[in-house]
């Protein structure tokens, strides 16, 4: 018994007629594939961009931490009318 082997193919492993490197191009008249997201898809979208900007802001201020520290260390700051406002906002919170 005895076995034969064809010749397949080319070995050459760019088919003629294709340059390697170069894409599929879609000439200007032929539609192409597209996609659309629902309405509630790009509020989603928009709510997750909320959240990751809330999530990746610091949680506290240092600047306005500064600010308040230099009010308070400020003799003249603290002064009776402050004092009186900030208790009448503190009773009004608490409906009193």
């Amino acid at each position: 018994m005895s076995m034969t082997i064809d010749r397949v193919g080319s070995i050459d492993p760019v088919p003629p007629g294709k340059k390697p490197g170069r894409s599929n191009q879609v000439s200007p008249n032929e539609k192409t594939d597209s996609i659309t997201f629902s309405q509630e898809a790009v509020e989603k979208s928009g709510l997750y961009q909320t959240i990751e900007l809330v999530a990746s802001a610091p949680d506290v201020r240092l600047d306005r931490i500064e600010e308040l520290k230099a009010k308070i260390n400020d003799p003249s700051y603290l002064n009776d009318t402050l004092i009186k406002a900030t208790a009448d906002k503190i009773m009004d919170a608490f409906g009193l």
